[in-house]
């Protein structure tokens, strides 16, 4: 259709500073075309390097100092010390749910008198509410309500929980302007914490916390009694919620990142194992990629169509069977999800092509009474790289709509919607996602709004989409030693891209489409006349390209944009590209 972004593409080469390039080689001793990768990222100088491939925990600065960590570790260790009743307040997401995991076992371990509670996304809604503190924590005799991935936002549960004579402590990591009277609110997005945590995700932020409260329990003899926990061993859980929460993969994000993936490959936790298996990973260790795509949509899918609490059991259970039976049923809520999606897409999609006065000179937002909300920011996230602009889809029921919007780089849809706060009853979330809540008399004019907002914020910005190209590589400098030292780069992820590179004139050698919408290729390069394939053509390569349309196959590319990938199949590995764009 004509606003399909695809069409319109621009393809940019980046040009690393030759300088700057042998600067990075002397440093590294690599190869020119990794030393330009690495320039294109800014990494630079020697410091730079040092922090982007040293992946040891020690080396990651100490947060001690992010705002009200002390008091909030104090009074963790009050409580496992009078044995009080401690809630863990979680949300749905992965990240939700890993944070949650990880507070959870490690107070277990510590002897806390400890229990969990995720809300359903579609009964309760997002965030804790004053029902939770009166309904819940209050008839359970709570002591100290933790709250992880949420709360920064919630004045109205802090008041009801001190009214009820219970402590709040707020670990969180979405936008916060004005903090709540919680006893502490441990946020790096906080105006007056230490900048450089910022990125973490919400398990990082409970991460920090706890290399926080270890130490503090060490000082005060605790560990005497039970032998001190390594936290390297949590990681897993670390790696799973920062991957999957796209946040920027960068200094402590990136050392944590890399030290779970490589405590995943150890396999040491069965549910872990389990869904790696059903999600076709049987004989590969899985990468960044592979928590992105595989596994954080199967741990979402239970809080978007059922309940995550069957994601954090998943997590816990040291039961092998268990943990089969669960990965099996998120691996049966995931087909739902995608079967749910592809069908709300589809709609939109045909809906547009009829009525193309519906989207905004800047944006998109939407409103359906038949959307299940559950997957939304799933839908949101596929049109906004359909149509290259902000996006928002609102589920209305009862006269009340709620909302998951997703962005573009260089559009901070957070302040885009506290610009329109006056038409929300509530809103929360990161630059690039956010979620609402609104009356549905009220969306026609939010969405005029919004727009009008977007388009102040884009200025002169384009929305056609750019392809930012790391470097021109012809197919016979693809090597194993190549794709060694890409390698080194990982893990790959918002922002740390992985690597794009571009080829010219290229022609399919065979083909097959498998799934019926993607396209395994073998491809080659010509560098003269095509009748003259063995001395002037490039070797063959393996290419891979998703969601092609079956029925237009070319059998030549003036150029492709591709990744380069090891292909492991049944214990061999070989060198793969994957086409982005044609």
């Amino acid at each position: 259709m004509g606003y399909e972004c695809g069409m319109k593409k621009e393809w940019t080469i980046l040009q690393a500073d030759p300088g700057d390039v042998e600067k990075v080689r002397g440093f590294l001793g690599c190869s020119p075309l990794l030393a330009a990768v690495m320039v294109n990222r800014n990494i630079i100088s020697e410091s730079e390097i040092r922090n982007f491939r040293d992946f040891s925990l020690a080396g990651i600065r100490p947060p001690f100092a992010m705002q009200d960590m002390d008091k909030a570790v104090k009074r963790i260790a009050a409580a496992l010390r009078e044995r009080e009743k401690i809630l863990i307040f979680g949300d749905y997401d992965v990240d939700g749910v890993t944070a949650t995991t990880l507070l959870l076992e490690f107070l277990q371990y510590a002897g806390a008198d400890v229990s969990y509670y995720i809300p359903h996304r579609t009964k309760e809604g997002y965030d804790i509410q004053t029902d939770h503190i009166y309904a819940y924590a209050l008839p359970a005799e709570t002591d100290l309500i933790i709250t992880v991935d949420c709360g920064s936002g919630r004045h109205d549960a802090v008041k009801a929980a001190k009214d009820s004579g219970i402590d709040m402590i707020i670990t969180d990591h979405h936008s916060i302007r004005r903090p709540p009277p919680a006893l502490a609110v441990v946020n790096p997005r906080r105006a007056d914490c230490p900048s450089g945590y910022g990125h973490l995700a919400g398990v990082g932020v409970v991460f920090a916390l706890l290399i926080c409260l270890r130490k503090y329990l060490r000082e005060q003899g605790f560990w005497t009694s039970r032998k001190e926990p390594n936290l390297k061993y949590f990681c897993d859980l670390v790696a799973l919620g920062t991957i999957a929460d796209m946040v920027p993969l960068l200094d402590e994000n990136r050392v944590l990142a890399r030290t779970g993936i490589e405590m995943i490959r150890k396999g040491g936790r069965p549910g872990i194992r389990a869904l790696a298996r059903i999600s076709g990973m049987k004989d590969r260790a899985p990468d960044a990629d592979d928590i992105a795509f595989r596994l954080a949509p199967r741990l979402n899918a239970a809080g978007r169509l059922d309940h995550a609490r069957f994601a954090v059991e998943l997590l816990r259970t040291r039961n092998h069977k268990r943990a089969e039976a669960l990965a099996l049923h998120l691996d049966y809520l995931n087909k739902k999800r995608q079967n749910t999606e592809k069908g709300i897409t589809e709609q939109i999609l045909a809906d547009l092509e009829k009525k193309p006065e519906q989207m905004g000179e800047n944006s998109l937002v939407l409103s359906h009474s038949r959307w299940h909300e559950g997957v939304l920011g799933i839908v949101a996230a596929k049109l906004v790289k359909h149509f290259c602009r902000p996006v928002i889809l609102i589920a209305v029921r009862g006269g009340m709509g709620k909302g998951s919007g997703r962005s573009i780089p260089g559009i901070n849809i957070y302040e885009a919607l506290r610009a329109c706060a006056g038409h929300l009853d509530k809103f929360g979330g990161h630059p690039m996602a956010a979620g609402l809540r609104i009356s549905e008399k009220c969306i026609e004019k939010f969405r005029k709004d919004f727009d009008k907002t977007v388009a102040l914020q884009r200025g002169q910005q384009d929305f056609s989409g750019t392809v930012l190209i790391d470097s021109e590589l012809d197919f016979d400098r693809i090597t194993e030693d190549f794709l060694d030292e890409l390698d080194s780069l990982q893990p790959f992820g918002e922002g740390n891209p992985e690597p794009l590179f571009m080829a010219r004139n290229v022609l399919v050698n065979s083909s097959s489409v498998f799934l019926g919408k993607h396209r395994r290729m073998m491809l080659y390069q010509s560098h003269g006349e095509e009748k003259k394939p063995d001395s002037l053509r490039s070797p063959v390569i393996e290419a891979v390209q998703f969601h092609i349309d079956p029925g237009c196959l070319p059998t030549r590319f003036d150029r492709l944009a591709y990744r380069v990938r090891r292909n492991q199949w049944n214990g061999h590995k070989k060198i793969q590209i994957i086409i982005e764009e044609s």
